[in-house]
């Protein structure tokens, strides 16, 4: 194996690992900076040894075996430091620093890793400092990699994972899965910022690219992760199977000159058909567990009426609307309303549509929602009301902060003409 194929290998042996690793030291050391510390020391020694040894036949342990030596070292380094300060200062009140068993390290790594799941999504942080800190410890995402996904500046992404491991330091946060009864409200925080990832790849809400398949890989990646710890909840399930259906499409999505494509308008043999059967099989485990109800199955239910429709026309849009209206009463959402909206506009014309979405324009919550005019500009378009429409569109393009997408609404601003509204 060459040295380039070797750093290869090095780098994705350390994506795969790195949470593993860091999860297991937290647990031991209880401090996220020395854990981190400890396990990049790890990869400093395989980029120094695997290039001429090759890479061991169990990567995973051998960096768990180089961070325990190295940490022993350095925590028993830190000990002496503070007896010997301790001795000088004559303090009789001094705490004594207590040597964390390392030695606890084994490879029982799946509730670390569920710990720190839950560590990194804690209420305690900001939405921007839990997706930051995820992406950080479980993604093992560089502060240069984040801020490049979310087209922030490394200082700003550095400054939210420095905040997020403070708060948690200053708050003696513990390192551990919620008990029984704040599971449930924890739970949909961690899923919550998952699909938030998942999304901002899917359809990126600002710069010049439609998607950043990074970031939905990351957030399947996450998504499975989590599913293999908690395989009988059936919102994970549900989460997971919503995702795995939707980036099936990521092909047919981005068009040659990568504008988006419209879903009823892709290619759906570009659609992957084993995510599709990942995400039907998911769907049906969490109906089994008695699931089918929670927002995230009702997401993923409607991804599979598409998935299932060998056409755009085959579309069994009753059904979604139906399920819409069941999304509504499980999580009431202005934009789930939008949605529905445009599922009865498809099974029942555009006028039952239109009612819908011009019933929710006074609704605060959408008021800066670029796809509601979107939304509205299709339908009066599909009513022949041109000059109305071309206004939703010029609208939705004046909202929205990615290029791509601002260009697709000016442009179909201009093919409903000119004429100006009645």
């Amino acid at each position: 194996m060459s040295q380039a194929d070797t750093h290869r290998a090095i780098e994705t042996v350390w994506r795969l690992e790195a949470p593993k690793l860091v999860a297991a030291l937290i647990r031991v050391v209880r401090d996220i900076d020395l854990a981190e510390e400890l396990a990049q020391d790890a990869l400093v020694a395989a980029l120094e040894r695997w290039p001429t040894s090759g890479v061991p036949d169990n990567p995973g342990a051998w960096l768990m075996t180089a961070a325990k030596r190295r940490g022993i070292d350095l925590l028993r380094h830190r000990q002496l430091v503070e007896r010997k300060h301790a001795a000088l200062d004559g303090d009789p009140e001094h705490e004594a620093f207590t040597m964390p068993n390392l030695e606890a390290l084994d490879d029982d790594i799946g509730d670390d890793l569920l710990r720190l799941i839950f560590t990194a999504c804690h209420p305690a942080l900001s939405t921007e400092a839990q997706v930051a800190l995820t992406l950080r410890l479980l993604g093992g995402l560089t502060t240069a990699e984040i801020a490049r996904a979310f087209l922030a500046s490394e200082p700003t992404i550095a400054q939210r994972i420095v905040r997020a491991k403070r708060t948690l330091a200053d708050k003696r946060v513990p390192f551990e899965v919620p008990r029984a009864e704040e599971l449930s409200s924890r739970l949909a925080a961690v899923l919550g910022v998952i699909y938030l990832i998942f999304n901002e790849g899917y359809t990126a809400t600002a710069g010049d690219d439609w998607m950043r398949p990074a970031l939905c890989e990351e957030a399947l990646r996450l998504g499975r992760t989590l599913v293999g710890l908690m395989p009988r909840e059936p919102e994970v399930l549900g989460l997971l199977a919503l995702m795995e259906i939707q980036a099936s499409r990521s092909r047919a999505r981005v068009g040659a000159n990568g504008r988006p494509v419209l879903l009823l308008e892709q290619n759906r043999a570009l659609w992957d058909q084993l995510l599709i059967h990942r995400g039907l099989e998911l769907l049906e485990r969490a109906g089994r567990l008695g699931g089918a109800e929670g927002p995230y199955a009702l997401q993923a239910a409607i991804a599979a009426c598409h998935a299932r429709a060998p056409t755009a026309e085959a579309t069994d849009w009753t059904r979604i609307a139906a399920l819409y209206a069941r999304l509504a009463h499980a999580a009431p959402s202005p934009v789930v309303e939008l949605n529905r909206a445009v599922a009865v506009a498809m099974a029942d014309g555009p006028a039952a549509g239109l009612a819908l979405v011009d019933a929710l324009r006074a609704d605060p919550a959408l008021s800066g929602y670029h796809l509601l005019p979107a939304v509205r500009g299709d339908l009066l378009a599909k009513l022949g009301r041109g000059g109305e429409a071309r206004l939703e569109f010029e609208r939705a393009a004046g909202m929205t902060l990615n290029a791509q997408e601002r260009a697709v609404m000016l442009e179909r601003a201009a093919k409903c003409g000119s004429t100006a509204a009645p």
